[in-house]
């Protein structure tokens, strides 16, 4: 309890520090630092994009620092270490964009917050994996071993999803992707500890191995290709990575030059020179 307590207190005070930092360079919801004359967007203005540290603000830093101004394009990326704030951000106007989520964790934020985020498009995905620093193969997790999974709902159920798959528990058929600790019929004498995503990371020191989103794996220097006992299958994957805006906003001219050179042939060339196969290109139309 005094840890949810602590994390609650600690993403308070991080919005409260980005209204002010944003408040004090200009927001996207400031009349005078967004709109021209007749209403229209002001394309000299900069997108501001909210982001995860690695690898969406990486990706966007390449287009920042490659793209951009050849495209007309003034970009600033904020960072985030969270899964709520950049949301909330975008929903308020903070920033203009976020590049951090999947559309089925959008499409459960917006249903349970009352926001109006929309997907533009489709950048990457970041396959999920189950880690350990004590087991050195699938085959080594045993019943009665503790295995971290991400708490929040869309996560955690693919992290069921990938267990299921990989035949270390059992789920009732049919629960999809929306699966709960609850659906599991079968748990093969395994147990399981349900944390924040961004801090799973740091538990595979104390668990039997974790269940871990592939940013954060890569931002805990973990090597997803090489290092996950299992990753989730590309294929037919519907978690791709999207850059996404506060509905309204899709047709800001500066979000679609940015929808396009994230979809560019140089950000894939990018995307997979370095990361290998951790992070792969999956551009295109979001999924309905």
């Amino acid at each position: 309890m005094r840890k949810n307590i602590k994390l609650t207190a600690l993403a308070a005070t991080a919005a409260a520090a980005l209204t002010l930092s944003l408040s004090a360079c200009g927001s996207s919801s400031d009349p005078s630092s967004t709109k021209a004359d007749g209403g229209k967007t002001d394309e000299s203005k900069p997108l501001i994009v909210a982001a995860s540290p690695s690898p969406h603000a990486d990706i966007l830093k390449f287009v920042q620092d490659n793209l951009a101004a050849k495209a007309g394009l003034k970009l600033e990326v904020k960072e985030f270490t969270d899964y709520v704030l950049p949301n909330t951000a975008t929903q308020q106007g903070q920033v203009d964009a976020n590049y951090f989520q999947h559309v089925p964790y959008l499409d459960d934020f917006n249903k349970k917050n009352g926001t109006d985020v929309v997907p533009v498009v489709n950048v990457h995905l970041e396959p999920l994996g189950l880690y350990s620093k004590k087991d050195k193969a699938l085959t080594d997790i045993k019943a009665g071993q503790t295995i971290a999974v991400p708490n929040d709902p869309t996560n955690e159920g693919r992290a069921l999803q990938l267990l299921a798959a990989n035949n270390l528990i059992t789920l009732k058929e049919g629960v999809g992707t929306a699966a709960k600790l609850s659906d599991i019929t079968d748990k093969k004498g395994l147990e399981f500890k349900e944390l924040e995503a961004a801090t799973v990371p740091r538990a595979l020191n104390d668990v039997d191995a974790a269940v871990i989103n592939g940013n954060y794996a890569i931002e805990a220097k973990l090597v997803p290709a090489k290092d996950a006992l299992v990753l989730e299958k590309a294929e037919g994957n519907p978690y791709a990575n999207i850059l996404a805006v506060k509905s309204g906003n899709q047709d800001d001219p500066r979000v679609q030059k940015l929808a396009k050179l994230l979809n560019s042939d140089e950000v894939k060339k990018f995307i997979n020179e370095k990361y290998q196969g951790s992070v792969i290109p999956a551009f295109g139309k979001p999924a309905a």
